[in-house]
């Protein structure tokens, strides 16, 4: 059955930030690490398990304007992890036909959302959800959601859980935007209390003679 949209509904989709269009994307890793940049994102209300892991840094000329997370839906009864990934989607300008992705250590638990991207310019700055420690024999879930705001203003919210509280927006990258990615994770903690992500930061790049919106 062939499924039509209405004009608004389409609308409605790209103000949300989706994106229709098909778009070719390659996961870039490690292999542009070597990618200066200028300054680092950061937030005071990540959680404190686990560890800094690696940085993955969006290609030369490159910059984040779209993102999708990976999501453990409640598990009720059972461990809740919530938010366990942030992968990045990388594109040069405005142009969305080739793409890479870059999203440092993540979880194992949940699936992968579908990709949101700046109806025009880049990812600028972020703010997180985290549900504080909760105690000994509490269920510690940390970072629940993710919102990106854009240089052309949008605000994007992922679809994560609703446990704990935002905390306050980062600086914004100036003059250029969101490159790359580091997480601070908890390792598998073999049938004990998994946390998984429990904190994020962003590396800032200067533009060159792109011009963003």
């Amino acid at each position: 059955m062939v499924r039509l949209f209405s004009l608004a509904a389409l609308l409605a989709l790209l103000s949300a930030g989706f994106c229709l269009e098909k778009a070719v994307q390659q996961r870039a890793g490690s292999l542009f690490n070597d990618r200066p940049f200028r300054s680092m994102l950061t937030v005071t209300n990540g959680e404190r398990f686990g560890n800094w892991t690696w940085p993955e840094m969006c290609p030369h000329e490159f910059f984040a304007v779209g993102f999708s997370v990976r999501v453990e839906q409640n598990q009720y009864a059972l461990d809740d992890t919530a938010l366990n990934g942030i992968r990045l989607i990388c594109g040069k300008g405005e142009d969305r036909s080739f793409l890479y992705t870059v999203e440092s250590h993540t979880g194992y638990y949940g699936d992968w959302s579908q990709p949101q991207y700046c109806p025009r310019g880049v990812l600028s700055s972020f703010q997180i959800r985290v549900e504080p420690h909760q105690g000994l024999f509490g269920d510690d879930t940390a970072v629940n959601n993710i919102r990106f705001r854009c240089s052309s203003n949008p605000s994007m919210e992922a679809p994560g859980m609703d446990w704990g509280e935002y905390g306050s927006w980062s600086d914004e990258c100036p003059h250029g935007g969101i490159c790359g990615i580091e997480t601070k994770m908890e390792e598998y903690q073999y049938g004990l209390d998994d946390s998984s992500l429990n904190d994020v930061r962003f590396h800032c790049c200067p533009r060159s003679q792109q011009v963003f919106n």
